[in-house]
């Protein structure tokens, strides 16, 4: 039970991060436009899709479920 106490309180300091970061999104502003980001805009049709910003934010996720594990 203790373990799953401890994942669950890892879920909502998760939940809460990323809360915070939605509500704080606008005042970053190189959030979703960074360098690797894929944005294509024709007449009638535009594809976006934020590859160097997933990128980081798995790196992150990852360096903290290692740092929740060690």
């Amino acid at each position: 039970m203790a373990e799953m106490g401890k994942w669950l309180i890892f879920l909502g300091l998760v939940i809460a991060a990323a809360g915070i970061l939605l509500l704080f999104s606008g005042k970053l502003p190189w959030l979703g436009k960074l360098p690797g980001d894929i944005y294509i805009k024709r007449d009638n049709f535009s594809f976006y899709f934020p590859l160097a910003t997933c990128l980081i934010i798995s790196a992150l996720i990852s360096f903290l479920l290692w740092l929740f594990r060690r």
